[in-house]
């Protein structure tokens, strides 16, 4: 009976010890995570982790390298300044100055067949006009299309000829308004010698400006190409 006693004894002694173990480990742990936690609002937020650097991509670089080589390109293709086109050589040059200047006397010889010619037959039709426009509605009010055709259409087919040789034979005037002033001057004196001096001619402003219309749509076809070819511009070097 006395070892059994004793052995309930140390069991419940044991027991005691064990939960007195339990509840101290219990304690312990518990105040730990009150510490911890304490110190954690002491210390503030952790601090935010950087981004990571983007890393470039293949279309950033096929972009920027499609930009540079059009860059490349066009300053490959871009014509340095102060250069401008060569023209002919010189024996085509002269023979194209030989053919302009003989197209010239044969112009101005149908010139002057078609416009100082006496004109008898005309002289109560004819009159002079300084209004510009006047005439053109004189030639559009008549009852047959042909005439109005044959008066406008003339003129301007007359002063053709004139804007495409002007530019070879004239390098200063084989620009847009060095045409346009030397056909004008030149017309207008033809104008005026017919309202002096021609039996049944008269002066017409209109007919100065067909002509120089004319010799425009000339330059624009073919005489300023003619011009470029055979007197190439200086550079701007040369020109200062």
């Amino acid at each position: 009976m006395a070892s059994a006693v004793s052995r309930l004894r140390t069991t419940r002694a044991e027991k005691n010890d064990g939960t007195k173990g339990d509840k101290e480990t219990g304690r312990t742990g518990a105040l730990t995570r009150v510490a911890r936690a304490v110190g954690a609002r002491r210390a503030g937020p952790a601090p935010a982790a950087k981004p990571a650097p983007a890393k470039k991509g293949r279309t950033g670089r096929t972009e920027r390298t499609g930009r540079t080589g059009k860059a490349d390109r066009a300053a490959r293709t871009a014509r340095p300044s102060g250069t401008e086109r060569r023209p002919l050589p010189l024996p085509l040059r002269i023979l194209a100055m030989l053919f302009a200047f003989a197209a010239m006397v044969a112009f101005a010889v149908v010139l002057a067949r078609l416009t100082l010619d006496p004109s008898p037959a005309s002289v109560s039709i004819a009159h002079t006009n300084l209004h510009p426009g006047e005439s053109l509605k004189i030639y559009l009010d008549q009852p047959a299309l042909r005439d109005a055709v044959k008066q406008i259409g003339g003129n301007i087919v007359l002063g053709i000829p004139f804007g495409i040789i002007v530019p070879v034979l004239v390098p200063r005037a084989r620009g847009f308004f060095g045409v346009l002033l030397l056909t004008a001057f030149v017309m207008l004196m033809v104008e005026t010698a017919q309202g002096l001096l021609v039996e049944g001619r008269a002066f017409d402003v209109d007919d100065v400006i067909l002509n120089t219309s004319g010799a425009l749509i000339g330059w624009l076809l073919v005489g300023r190409r003619l011009g470029r070819a055979v007197h190439a511009r200086k550079p701007k070097k040369q020109r200062a």
